[in-house]
C-alpha cells in the first residue's frame, strides 16, 4: 500500500495519531471517540484549537443534526446474525454492521460530517456554496448535514429522481437542480452539473474521495468503530464484503481497518470483497484489466497516472441496488491495490438481480433491520460467492447494511 498517497485516494493517518483503546460499550460520538485519528483534528490542533473546543465544535454540531434528523452520531451495533447464518448454511457466522440506524437512515451522514466539522475549521464563511450529485442516501445525508450547519446546499438530481427523496431535500432547504441529458454530452449529467457549480466557486459536499479527499475521514469512523467492536468480541473474521458503488465507503473502511491493525489494535485484518451488480460492475472490469496484465504492480502504477484507461464507464446501469449504480467507481485505487496486492488478498464480487432480491427478503425474513437492496447488496454477494464455491462455509464474514428500506 505505500505507493499510494492522497491523490490516488488513500488518505493514511494523521502525524501524531493515537488510539485511545476502549473496550466497553460507548455511546460517544465517533467524532470524539476518534478524533485523535482524525485529519481534522490534526488540522484542528494544528490551527491553535484546543481538545476541548474542538468536542465543543463537535458537540454544538451533532446537537443541530439531532434537532433535524431525531438523532446524533453515536456507536452503530455489529451484531451477529445467528438465524440468517444458519438460513444460508454459513457454519462460521455473519456479523453486520448496522448502518441502517446512523444519522438519515444511512452510513452516508458519516463522510459529510466529517466535512462538516472540516469546514469550521477551516473558518469557510457559511455563504460558500456547497454542491453534491447524488438521487439517494448522500443527497439526503448531506442536506441534514448542510441544514445543521448552516450552509446553502445544491444536490444535483437525475430526471428519475423519486418524489419522496426530492420532498425530502426540499424540506431541509436544499436546492434542487434537474440535470436532463444534452445532445451534445456523454456521461452521467448530474456529475456534468456538478463540475460546472465547482468551476463556478462552489465546494464539492459528497462521498467521493476523488471529488474532496476528507470525505473519507468521517467515512473512517465506522472502521474505527468496527475495530473496537471486533476487539470487544475477540473477533477475527476472514472476510468483510462491502457493496460498491463509487467506492468511498469501502475504500474508508479498509483503510480504517488497516490503520487498526498497523497500531496493534487488531491482531489481523479480514479480506476485501467488494461487491456490484451484475447489471453495473466497472469495479470488475478494472480489476481483471489490471490483474491479467503482464505485470500487475506496473498496470496499477499506470492507473495511478492514467485511471482512465482502465476504470470505463458502465453502459446503462441497471439493478434494484439503485444505490450502486455509479457508472464508474471512484474510489478504486485503493480497492484493487488492497484486493490484488495488499497483505489480505480478496477480490470482486458480481451479484446477479435474483441474489439482490434474495438478499434483500433474507435480511427482512432473518433479522429485525429493515434495510434496501442497496444496504443489503453485500450479502447478495455472499450468496454467489457461495455458490460459485468461491467463499468456503466456514468463512466468518462481516456485512455492513448500509442504508434503511425506503421508497429511493
Amino acid at each position: 500500500m505505500n505507493f499510494l498517497d492522497q491523490n490516488s485516494g488513500w488518505l493514511g493517518l494523521p502525524p501524531g495519531s493515537s488510539w485511545e483503546i476502549n473496550d466497553h460499550l460507548s455511546d460517544l460520538n465517533p467524532f470524539v471517540e476518534y478524533r485523535k485519528l482524525l485529519w481534522s483534528y490534526h488540522l484542528a490542533t494544528s490551527n491553535g484549537m484546543g481538545d476541548q473546543d474542538f468536542l465543543s465544535l463537535v458537540k454544538n454540531l451533532d446537537d443541530a443534526v439531532s434537532e433535524i434528523a431525531a438523532t446524533g452520531f453515536q456507536e452503530t451495533p455489529l451484531v451477529l446474525l445467528a438465524e440468517l447464518s444458519e438460513a444460508i448454511g454459513q457454519r462460521g457466522g455473519i456479523w453486520a454492521k448496522n448502518e441502517t440506524v446512523n444519522v438519515s437512515g444511512s452510513h452516508k451522514a458519516r463522510h459529510l460530517f466529517g466535512l462538516a466539522i472540516r469546514l469550521e475549521i477551516e473558518g469557510v464563511p457559511k455563504d460558500k456554496p456547497l454542491t453534491i450529485a447524488s438521487c439517494g442516501n448522500a443527497a439526503l445525508a448531506a442536506s441534514v448535514i448542510a441544514k445543521a450547519s448552516k450552509r446553502t446546499l445544491t444536490v444535483n438530481v437525475p430526471t428519475w429522481a423519486e418524489t419522496s427523496l426530492l420532498d425530502g431535500l426540499s424540506d431541509n432547504g436544499a436546492q434542487i437542480q434537474i440535470c436532463e441529458r444534452r445532445s451534445d454530452e456523454s456521461g452521467d449529467p448530474c456529475m456534468l452539473r456538478f463540475r460546472e457549480l465547482l468551476e463556478e466557486g462552489a465546494l464539492p459536499f459528497g462521498c467521493q474521495g476523488t471529488e474532496n479527499i476528507w470525505t473519507i475521514d468521517g467515512g473512517k469512523t465506522l472502521g474505527f468503530e468496527m475495530s473496537t467492536q471486533l476487539r470487544r468480541h475477540d473477533l477475527e473474521p476472514d472476510r468483510l464484503l462491502v457493496q460498491v458503488g463509487g467506492g468511498a465507503l469501502a475504500s474508508s473502511t479498509l483503510q480504517a481497518l488497516t490503520d487498526a491493525k498497523n497500531l496493534g489494535i487488531l491482531k489481523s485484518r479480514p479480506s476485501l470483497n467488494t461487491v456490484q451488480a451484475n447489471g453495473c460492475s466497472p469495479l470488475l472490469i478494472a480489476f481483471n484489466l489490471i490483474a491479467d496484465s503482464d505485470n500487475p504492480s506496473e498496470a496499477l502504477s499506470e492507473a495511478i497516472s492514467n485511471p482512465p484507461k482502465y476504470m470505463k464507464p458502465w453502459e446503462n446501469p441497471s439493478s434494484a441496488a439503485t444505490g450502486i449504480l455509479d457508472d464508474i467507481t471512484y474510489d478504486w485505487l485503493p480497492l484493487v491495490s488492497d484486493m490484488l496486492l495488499g497483505d489480505n488478498i480478496g477480490g470482486p464480487i458480481s451479484a446477479n438481480e435474483e441474489d439482490i432480491v434474495l438478499a434483500k427478503k433474507m435480511i427482512a425474513d432473518h433479522t429485525d433491520i429493515s434495510a434496501s437492496a442497496t444496504g443489503t447488496a453485500g450479502l447478495a454477494g455472499l450468496i454467489g460467492a457461495k455458490k460459485d464455491g468461491c467463499i468456503n462455509s466456514d468463512d466468518s464474514i462481516v456485512i455492513l447494511l448500509t442504508g434503511v428500506d425506503r421508497d429511493f
